[in-house]
């Protein structure tokens, strides 16, 4: 069931959402010399999950520049504190969760959106970081990927810190590049379950991370080096581990 607001028709809201992409590839390729790679890799049919790193709000417009398809977006709850505001970004495909508590109706929603054939974007980093290691990732994406049966398609953006760092007001012409990785394909749920095992969320968020982290590495400019991580006697990052609500 998709969410109709008062004052923003979804045709006004899916026209917004393509001016905006259109704007933002042209623009992105000018002013920041920016280049699309392995979009091979973009599902053309079917409900995914788009998983980006997260380092400046540059990030949410140079998504929709990776596919001609509509892209869903989950936003965070004071998005919408204005309401004429958020019944725009509604209507072009957004919708708004808590942040740091479990949001029931978010996932809910967000089953829905994966359940209508749609590409959803969730950043796993849970909010925007600094710095060239991706350390600690939320379950989220992994959890609703898995329920829902559907790939993870991980994506490294470099440059952006540098274009628009938090508290800047305008963005500098620094180069970005966006990679594309290859799809993370969850492991179907064993016959008779509804929920993926703490385990199988746990394996597929530390294949995220190490994903992410080497496609952040070509993005910003091929620097393989080792990268610390929160925990030394794992290879992979930090997660957190606070259980997804249940969502039946």
């Amino acid at each position: 069931m998709r969410v109709r607001l008062p004052g923003v028709s979804q045709t006004i809201g899916r026209a917004l959402y393509w001016l905006v992409r259109n704007v933002t590839s042209l623009f992105s390729r000018v002013y920041f010399r920016a280049s699309y790679r392995g979009l091979e890799n973009m599902p053309t049919t079917g409900a995914f999950v788009l998983a980006p790193v997260h380092r400046s709000n540059l990030d949410f417009a140079l998504i929709s520049v990776l596919t001609k398809r509509h892209l869903r977006y989950m936003g965070k709850e004071s998005l919408w504190k204005r309401p004429w505001f958020g019944r725009i970004i509604a209507a072009m495909g957004a919708y708004p969760v808590s942040r740091g508590k479990a949001d029931r109706e978010a996932l809910r929603r967000t089953i829905e959106v994966l359940g209508e054939g749609d590409g959803l974007v969730l950043f796993p980093e849970g909010t925007r970081r600094s710095g060239a290691v991706v350390d600690e990732l939320y379950e989220g994406a992994a959890f609703v990927a898995s329920r829902a049966g559907v790939p993870i398609i991980p994506v490294g953006i470099g440059g952006t810190e540098r274009a628009l760092p938090k508290g800047a007001r305008f963005p500098r012409p620094a180069k970005v590049r966006v990679i594309v990785g290859p799809p993370l394909v969850p492991p179907p749920l064993p016959e008779g379950r509804r929920h993926p095992s703490r385990t199988t969320i746990h394996a597929l968020t530390h294949d995220l991370q190490r994903e992410l982290q080497r496609l952040l590495d070509r993005a910003e400019g091929g620097d393989c080096r080792p990268r610390p991580t929160g925990n030394p006697g794992n290879p992979a990052a930090r997660v957190n581990e606070t259980p997804p609500p249940d969502v039946s």
